[in-house]
């Protein structure tokens, strides 16, 4: 991930109040992971499954407070039982932040289902989400996934492709 594209993230982030990030690591966000950490106004909670990212998210929002959680695409699926229970069951938000694998131009033949399932399931789960591929629309784009997710009590999630991830 381009350093211009991570201080986008940051930016974001920080406008939306989030003050915990909770994240399972992916290679294309690597450089994100130690930014996150290295800021003092950012909680990271590192997580072994993206469902456990989602529930600790959740009860960040529950306390008042503002999360997200950042994976790779694939989590949406390990995460999708989660994140229905959240959303459609008790109108919990959970903005999420994730690379976009299997994407047009991917080169790593184990990556291709994730780009075929991650939107289908978005939309399944009845979340709204924004593909950003221009370093200039990140800050933004995690501002608008806030402000959809925390006035409809429903997840929102912003998915970070092309170049900024490869």
């Amino acid at each position: 991930m381009k350093a211009d594209a991570v201080e986008a993230v940051i930016r974001g982030l920080k406008r939306a109040g989030v003050s915990v990030a909770t994240y399972l690591p992916d290679s294309l966000l690597k450089e994100l992971y130690p930014a996150l950490d290295a800021d003092p106004d950012i909680r990271t909670i590192p997580v072994t499954n993206e469902g456990e990212g989602a529930a600790i998210a959740g009860g960040v929002f529950l306390s008042g407070k503002r999360a997200v959680l950042v994976m790779e695409n694939s989590g949406l699926r390990a995460a999708t039982e989660h994140l229905a229970r959240l959303g459609l069951g008790a109108g919990i938000p959970v903005v999420m932040i994730m690379s976009y694998r299997g994407e047009l131009g991917e080169n790593n033949w184990w990556a291709i289902p994730h780009g075929i399932t991650m939107e289908p399931l978005l939309s399944a789960l009845r979340t709204p989400y924004r593909i950003v591929r221009e370093v200039d629309e990140i800050e933004q784009a995690v501002v608008d996934a806030y402000e959809t997710a925390y006035s409809s009590y429903y997840h929102a999630a912003i998915v970070l492709g092309g170049g900024l991830v490869r």
